[in-house]
């Protein structure tokens, strides 16, 4: 029985410990030029947002801002 418990603590200790040390060869992580790529599009997303920001404000403050000239003209 002993031999058993023992016998299977070392597989799975055996096991374990390669799993480990599959998972730190995967996780590499990517390079430099790949950094760059993913920053560039993000670069790009973050500058079309700010003017989209701004006519979206644009907007809301078209429909929700009273205009006194315009409301002379319709009385």
């Amino acid at each position: 029985m002993k031999n058993a418990i023992r016998n299977s603590l070392i597989v799975l200790i055996s096991v374990s410990t390669s799993a480990y040390a599959a998972a730190e060869a995967g996780s590499g992580g990517g390079s430099f030029l790949l950094t760059l790529f993913i920053g560039f599009f993000a670069l790009l997303i973050v500058f079309q947002l700010i003017p989209a920001v701004l006519l979206f404000a644009g907007l809301l403050k078209g429909l929700f801002v009273r205009d006194h000239k315009a409301e002379k003209h319709l009385n």
